[in-house]
């Protein structure tokens, strides 16, 4: 089978949460433009609506619809307006979440729960949903997490946002023991360092150079370093995949080891 047939995505119904910029924006993207018709999901519509825009300009498909992740029954409407607009969710990109930078003693409970709850509840609530109605339909469907490198390997002020995300590849490993049989893969992408606008200012300093210099490959991840990965696990070129984690870092975890 020829590459373009074995990653196409005609047919397929996607949503991606935390689509309004960054990681999220540029997987909307790349499910788009590769033949899915994509749900945008964020609280941040006026964005959403733009990129809907640039969607439709390289010719695919979008809407979108604004949501709190954490928010039940506005995860239900988003489902539900994906089922009426394209039909069941077949893939579900799990990208929301917020980072933080409050040393371990310093940390409030609230923002503890709000990191854990961003950044690995939301996970499983969707995840929970979206295979739910996916095996109420009879489909078989691809369920994509973003992790992180921290992963599995911390450095100091992420102690909230480094369990999460440690939390989301145990996460992915259990969901994907229960569904496999059904016909529901889960997987994750643990990303390195990549520029976001989020992040930008901290990368682009004294410190964040420093950092970069830890990188076995030099640099930091390019917007379309992650295109592969989320292509392989969002379609058929990874129907024998489930339960992985795929580490894009440039290396960094195995300098770490």
């Amino acid at each position: 089978m020829k590459a373009e047939a074995l990653f196409d995505l005609t047919g397929e119904v996607a949503i991606v949460t935390g689509a309004s910029s960054g990681l999220g924006a540029r997987f909307a993207q790349v499910l788009a433009a590769n033949g899915a018709r994509v749900m945008l999901v964020a609280r941040r519509k006026n964005r959403l609506d733009a990129l809907c825009e640039r969607i439709a300009a390289d010719g695919g498909t979008a809407i979108a619809v604004e949501a709190d992740v954490l928010d039940r029954a506005a995860m239900l409407r988003a489902f539900d307006q994906t089922e009426a607009a394209f039909g069941t969710a077949t893939i579900l990109v799990n990208n929301a979440g917020a980072a933080q930078g409050v040393r371990a003693l310093d940390m409030k409970e609230e923002e503890w729960r709000r990191i854990l709850s961003l950044d690995l509840d939301s996970v499983f609530f969707w995840s929970q949903e979206g295979a739910r109605r996916m095996l109420a339909a009879g489909v078989k469907g691809s369920i994509v997490n973003t992790a992180s490198v921290l992963a599995f390997g911390v450095s100091k002020g992420v102690a909230a946002y480094a369990v999460a995300k440690a939390g989301v590849v145990q996460l992915t490993k259990a969901l994907s023991l229960e569904l496999a049989f059904k016909g529901v893969r889960v997987n994750a992408i643990a990303p390195g360092w990549f520029v976001t606008e989020i992040n930008r200012a901290f990368l682009e300093s004294a410190k964040g150079q420093e950092m970069k210099r830890t990188i076995p490959m030099g640099r930091f991840g390019n917007d379309d370093d992650l295109d592969g990965a989320l292509l392989l696990l969002a379609s058929r070129a990874g129907a024998y995949i489930t339960g992985a984690t795929i580490v894009a870092d440039g290396g960094q975890v195995v300098a770490l080891d």
